[in-house]
């Protein structure tokens, strides 16, 4: 698979300092193939015009293949209607226009706002501060041990009827994969609308809406899907955003101005004010094309192969700490470790000596690190175009490291 696949990727074949490029930040964003960086060049090169606002050619083309993306995505996450996708700069955006538009009209003092102790900073700073300005309880699900959601904890929020429940389909730490379809069946009985932060999920594998339970809203951001940056999708229900507020307001999201007032576009459009990233929505969906020629099942049951594979070779290193649990069913190839006595970054700059290019930090995730008493883990993740053989080189990197800085200390 990966051979044939790797060529689609030029930078892939880059050597730096001597060494072939081992690229495991995935996880921060992906490499995009050729047919996504020649798609959005030849948008800029033959159809570059605005769009929806133009009666001639070049600016019809460019709206057709513009709002071509958006019929793209329905198909992709199983959507009812284009009027249910907006496009935005990424997913901490559309998180940010949940909040701002959903959460400002609809959350009381006193309400409860539900998040959980993995979430990303952009589903997790929004919530808190929606909270603190509107006098609302924000509350935190804990972990496991195994850095899970701990059923318990999920009992006790649960009974609190919090108004919004904001989860990650998966972490971006220690890529643990949450029950969402279960989760939403049981806090929608209570009232709850459900955010879904989808950021690192949409990459690995299929995800579609109808299947994840009666959740309210999605996002997701296009560079974790080979995509291009600045670019994202809001899903969400109809019924729910055609009675929520705009987010911002401007040009192409009104119908009409007058002195006094104005009056809003319909969906999605009423959400998507200014002049869009156009050739980066195209970059999207060529992106999508390309995933879907890999075939989504295939893409899980080879990361299920190789999450298995480091799973097997990393916690035998001595010294070295894995987070998350150690079972590959349940998490997916990103692989958060510390090795007792070297930092974070120490360990980031020795594996970049060895060609492997990993995070270093706390990975936007200050409310972990803090419960779990770590300044910074360092970070592989792989997508589908990696190889075995790249997992070997970090295995063999990560054990060599401890030796290496036994030495320094000397």
């Amino acid at each position: 698979m990966n051979e044939l696949i790797r060529r689609d990727f030029p930078i892939l074949s880059r050597v730096i300092d001597g060494k072939p490029l081992c690229y495991l930040d995935n996880a921060a964003t992906s490499q995009r193939p050729k047919k996504v960086v020649d798609a959005i060049s030849k948008f800029y090169l033959e159809t570059n015009a605005n769009v929806h606002r133009g009666v001639y050619h070049l600016s019809q083309e460019a709206t057709d293949a513009f709002e071509s993306v958006r019929s793209k995505v329905v198909r992709f996450l199983g959507a009812s209607s284009e009027r249910e996708i907006i496009f935005t700069k990424g997913t901490t955006e559309a998180i940010n226009l949940i909040a701002s538009s959903f959460g400002e009209s609809n959350i009381q003092a006193g309400d409860v706002i539900a998040v959980t102790r993995m979430e990303h900073h952009a589903n997790f700073v929004p919530w808190q501060q929606l909270a603190k300005r509107k006098g609302a309880r924000f509350e935190i699900i804990e972990l496991t041990p195994e850095l899970r959601l701990d059923p318990k904890d999920v009992d006790r929020v649960l009974a609190l009827k919090p108004k919004v429940l904001a989860v990650s389909l998966l972490s971006n730490v220690t890529g643990v994969t949450n029950p969402i379809a279960s989760l939403a069946s049981r806090f929608k009985m209570v009232g709850t609308t459900i955010v879904v932060d989808a950021a690192q999920g949409i990459a690995h594998g299929e995800v579609f809406v109808d299947r994840l339970g009666p959740i309210d809203f999605l996002a997701f951001s296009a560079h974790k899907l080979c995509g291009p940056t600045g670019v994202g999708v809001l899903w969400g229900r109809e019924a729910i955003l055609d009675k929520m507020p705009p987010y911002q307001v401007g040009g192409n999201m009104i119908t009409h101005v007058s002195d006094l007032d104005s009056e809003w576009n319909e969906l999605p459009h009423k959400f998507e004010a200014g002049t869009p990233d156009i050739a980066g929505v195209i970059g999207l969906g060529a992106a999508i094309d390309y995933i879907e020629t890999q075939g989504r099942t295939r893409i899980n049951e080879y990361e299920e192969k190789i999450t298995e594979y480091v799973i097997q070779q990393i916690i035998e290193i001595p010294g070295l700490r894995l987070l998350g649990p150690k079972d590959p069913h349940h998490r997916a190839p990103i692989f958060s470790v510390a090795i007792d006595g070297v930092h974070a970054h120490d360990l980031a700059t020795f594996l970049d000596m060895e060609g492997i290019s990993v995070r270093a930090g706390h990975h936007c995730a200050h409310p972990l690190m803090f419960r779990l008493g770590l300044p910074a883990t360092c970070r592989a993740s792989f997508s589908f175009y990696n190889t075995f053989e790249e997992a070997d080189q970090l295995i063999r990197a990560l054990k060599a490291a401890p030796v290496f800085f036994a030495r320094k200390k000397k």
